[in-house]
């Protein structure tokens, strides 16, 4: 089987959580946010190495009281981010060896799946380029500059995205090459690089409602309570 790789960001500040802890070292029923993506990766079989991204003054933290603690055997590096999102992502691609997809997961979303993972490998290995993302369940508006409507898209044709996002790491590392040095503006997340700098079409994949990114206070007390229904269905 291909080789793939698991890229877990780390980095962020969280600033909208108002505390000084960062918020993927939050505790989620007694663990930090970040393990339960890294416990999901490294239980999947045919992820071979995690590449941990994380900030510059928390990288030893991350060796000692995340990959020591916990045992996890597949963190290969921890890597300093960068100024931007797509800064530490394209440190994560350099500490890549030999990878032939590679999966890009924010590690402020602890209730990542391995259903949503076999079904993104399955999609990218077609597509070499896919998305996990819901349906938007809410109707859009489309605003001008002055905050009026300006266009009202089909809510069935509006998704809302999450990460993983995966590729083929050689597409990926092309087109975060070929964006080094320009001025960039809104990049939110990697799909939207592919898009720009390779044409390549990017494949939704559907994933989970409960696959939340915690931003907020209330973030966390949801996850708990989505967190309290994952192992009572381990248990049943």
């Amino acid at each position: 089987m291909e080789k793939c790789t698991a890229i877990v960001l780390a980095a962020g500040q969280g600033k909208r959580m108002n505390t000084k802890v960062h918020k993927q070292f939050l505790l989620l029923q007694g663990k930090p946010v970040l393990y339960y993506s890294l416990k999901c990766f490294e239980e999947t079989p045919w992820i071979e190495d995690i590449i941990l991204v994380a900030g510059k003054e928390e990288c030893q933290y991350c060796r000692e009281e995340i990959a020591d603690k916990y045992g996890f055997r597949k963190i290969r590096k921890i890597v300093p981010g960068g100024k931007e999102r797509y800064d530490s992502v394209y440190q994560g691609l350099l500490a890549c060896e030999n990878t032939e997809y590679v999966f890009i997961h924010d590690g402020a979303r602890p209730l990542l799946t391995r259903g949503i993972l076999e079904e993104s490998f399955r999609e990218v290995k077609k597509w070499n380029a896919c998305v996990v993302g819901v349906p938007s369940k809410d109707t859009v508006k489309i605003a001008d500059e002055n905050q009026c409507v300006a266009e009202t898209p089909s809510r069935d044709r509006v998704w809302i995205i999450q990460t993983p996002q995966v590729f083929r790491y050689s597409l990926i590392k092309e087109a975060h090459d070929s964006i080094r040095g320009k001025e960039l503006f809104q990049i939110t997340d990697d799909a939207m690089i592919v898009e720009q700098e390779t044409g390549c079409k990017v494949r939704l994949v559907q994933g989970d409602y409960q696959n939340i990114k915690i931003t907020t206070p209330e973030d966390l007390v949801l996850a708990e309570a989505f967190l309290r229904g994952f192992q009572k269905d381990e248990k049943n």
